[in-house]
């Protein structure tokens, strides 16, 4: 059964109702017209809300973007210890023959022998398919292996609407689709489960290896105040898309968009709607990484509730301008069941700001909370009665 726990948290931390318009007000519309492309999604980490959306759910082909799902699956393999990236892999002479100079390139040679750490530079850097096909190979043993584990990995984090057929988007006849929605599923987890990773990979300007140097084609890294890429995609199938990120004022936000006719409207508009994100709406923290924001039971455990931390800064957003009523709910399966570890996600925070969608953001566990034992177990069962 879904338990649901009002927040016991002071009125003046939940709310701006003084002076709100009445609950029956019609949902807030954006201040400025969205991107003029098909596909666009703007959402708040901080917050879950989503501040636009159009078409978040209709598949297309993400061609190069499909390359932060191998970085994402790499970075799950090093945080598992099962990889380093110090960590040597061949560019053996099968892959150079079919990803030598193919498309953006960071210029392997024949049976190189490359750091992990290396190829991940360069597939974020300069969105290098030959580096994608090498760590693929190099890691699983053959492409097939490798995009089995792209796949499996996107499943876990709940991209249930996208599908990659190569490590890289190169063109395969729509085997690999992905949603708006789906990106920024990838790109939460990206960020917020390994961020020192992210930090260290995206958002560079430039890559020097093996002589040359090239610049990253990223349209809002050092153009919008707090941009650190993501990837942009391109083929003539696709169109032009870009899954990007950037973090102002304790915000950090997350876009797509998809099909653009050209290049120019692809920058234009990536730039513009993370700008309106940040000017549009103002944030309103509502508690640090870490804070308590609330408990759970726990069924046969050590401890018969266990607290809720907030994994990273939680807050919501409004217009400028704008007040608005704010009710926060827990939501989680329970009583949970033990044992419990500590930083396991077990509830999600609603946030219910009117005039606009509800959202939801994980909350983790705050404690171990291991299986009773006989004793602990019969306190438990005699404190039940009362």
């Amino acid at each position: 059964m879904n338990t649901l726990i009002k927040s016991l948290l002071a009125a003046a931390a939940l709310s701006t109702s003084a002076g709100a318009a009445s609950a029956d007000r019609a949902p807030i519309e954006p201040l400025v017209p969205p991107p003029e492309v098909p596909i666009a999604l703007l959402v708040d980490l901080s917050s879950g809300q989503t501040l636009y959306s159009r078409e978040p759910d209709r598949r297309f082909m993400p061609a190069s973007i499909t390359k932060v799902m191998t970085v994402f699956t790499a970075f799950e393999m090093i945080d598992a210890g099962k990889i380093s990236p110090s960590q040597e892999v061949i560019f053996s002479e099968p892959t150079w023959n079919d990803w030598h100079g193919v498309g953006s390139t960071m210029f392997l040679e024949l049976n190189q022998r490359v750091t992990i750490d290396a190829l991940l530079r360069g597939i974020t850097t300069v969105s290098a398919n030959d580096g994608a096909a090498a760590l693929g190979v190099g890691l699983a043993g053959s492409l097939d292996r490798w995009v089995d584990r792209m796949n499996a990995t996107a499943r876990s984090i709940g991209m249930h609407d996208s599908h990659f057929g190569t490590p890289n988007g190169w063109m395969d006849e729509g085997r690999t689709f992905v949603t708006a929605r789906d990106l920024v599923t990838l790109a939460t987890a990206m960020i917020t489960r390994h961020p020192d990773l992210y930090e260290r990979y995206f958002g560079h300007k430039r890559l020097k290896f093996n002589g040359f140097e090239q610049r990253n084609h990223d349209p809002v890294t050092g153009v919008v105040d707090g941009a650190d890429g993501i990837k942009t995609g391109f083929t003539n199938q696709a169109g032009y898309g870009f899954l990007g990120s950037a973090e102002r004022d304790g915000r950090r936000l997350v876009m797509v968009i998809g099909g653009a006719p050209t290049s120019r409207i692809q920058k234009q508009s990536s730039r513009s709607f993370l700008e309106w994100g940040f000017q549009a709406f103002e944030g309103h923290p509502l508690f640090a990484a870490g804070t308590v924001v609330g408990e759970a039971r726990v069924q046969g455990g050590a401890q018969r509730s266990v607290s809720l931390v907030a994994e990273r800064p939680i807050g919501y957003d409004l217009p400028i301008g704008q007040t608005g009523k704010v009710e926060l709910t827990i939501h989680y399966q329970g009583p949970l069941r033990a044992p419990v570890a500590k930083g396991e996600q077990v509830a999600e925070l609603e946030i219910a700001v009117e005039g606009l969608r509800t959202s939801r953001v994980p909350l983790v566990a705050a404690s171990d909370v291991d299986e009773a034992n006989l004793a602990e177990r019969l306190v438990n069962g005699v404190v039940a009665l009362f």
